[in-house]
């Protein structure tokens, strides 16, 4: 299969830039007027994701990874904010959806849900190049190819049904979908985490390949911080619809800045029995997300926590080369008294 690339910023420019995107879910009032509000899944998140790498997305349940994924797709809108694609607006004159959807696909958690069941396979795949106007003969040809692409013969999967395939193998036909638009960008919310280990990691293996050949880009969200670290270029940290900590996932893995991000990286399950976790490393239940906390989100579970961090909303500050956390100790002069003094000028 020939695959058309158009890169219209050039290497150096993102191929997705998001600015102050936030998504907020109104709540009914019930009999008594009692209620009422909205829950702010996604609360104003800035992060841009470059051309051919492979962002990790990670957080507690809840923090708002599958809602942000919804947004950048458009399958809901957002209530503010901007998302620029390869320097164009997503939903301006010159990015309509439809062109934007050409170019970015998602394969979702749950595999059967995702398919048609009166579909076979080759026709699930060829569906949507058809819809944006490839001929009938030339869409099945592309089906067939992506099929043994997944590592499915064509032969004996193109006419199958959702129902007469297992969950790794439906899983590979979305993946196969996604990729049949000949798409840039492919998110991919807990596309694995529905699979058996065994599977899981044969279909990890293909997504590597298929990043390599065909020069995609991923979003790569998942609860589980090995896969992460594995698949990843990057690693966004979401608490409760907002970002903790970006940077480079060796050493957001090795030198975490925000204390959210040690917390969550502290959880995984060690092997050496001399490693074991005695106390857990994070207490409580994440903070109402229709009535957050004022200042860091994560003030009311943080350690380090002082009144700084209760009075003022903390933004994005540099920490490394790359690395950037949203955490009062990292910023000079914030007033906490684990942060930085600030330098004075010569």
């Amino acid at each position: 299969m020939n695959v058309v690339r158009s890169d219209l910023g050039g290497p150096a420019q993102p191929l997705l830039s998001v600015r102050g995107l936030v998504k907020h879910f109104p709540l009914k009032k019930d009999v008594l007027g009692r209620g009422g509000g909205v829950v702010r899944a996604v609360d104003g998140i800035d992060f841009d994701v470059f051309k051919g790498e492979t962002l990790g997305v990670v957080g507690e349940s809840g923090c708002g990874k599958s809602t942000t994924a919804r947004l950048l797709m458009q399958l809901i809108t957002p209530d503010r904010g901007e998302i620029v694609f390869d320097g164009q607006t997503v939903g301006s004159p010159s990015l309509p959806l439809k062109q934007f959807r050409r170019q970015t696909q998602m394969v979702f958690q749950d595999s059967y849900a995702s398919l048609n069941p009166r579909l076979t396979m080759e026709d699930s795949i060829a569906f949507a190049p058809q819809v944006h106007g490839v001929p009938h003969r030339e869409a099945i040809e592309r089906a067939r190819d992506l099929l043994a692409r997944v590592g499915l013969e064509p032969r004996r999967f193109a006419e199958r049904y959702p129902h007469e395939l297992s969950g790794g193998q439906r899983q590979r036909v979305n993946i196969a979908r996604a990729l049949a638009l000949q798409s840039r960008l492919i998110i991919l919310d807990e596309a694995v985490s529905a699979l058996d280990k065994s599977v899981e990691a044969q279909v990890l293996n293909l997504l590597l390949d298929l990043k390599e050949a065909f020069g995609l880009t991923y979003v790569f969200i998942s609860h589980d911080l090995n896969v992460v670290r594995y698949m990843s270029d990057r690693v966004m940290v979401m608490y409760l619809g907002q970002v903790a900590e970006i940077g480079d996932s060796e050493t957001l893995f090795e030198q975490p800045a925000h204390p959210y991000t040690r917390a969550l990286l502290s959880s995984i399950p060690s092997m050496d029995p001399d490693q074991r976790t005695e106390e857990p490393p994070l207490a409580g239940d994440p903070p109402n997300p229709i009535n957050p906390p004022p200042g860091c989100r994560f003030h009311t579970r943080c350690v380090h926590a002082q009144d700084v961090c209760s009075q003022r909303m903390p933004t994005l500050a540099p920490v490394a080369s790359g690395q950037v956390a949203a955490c009062w100790m990292q910023v000079a002069g914030s007033g906490h008294s684990d942060a930085p003094e600030l330098k004075e000028a010569a």
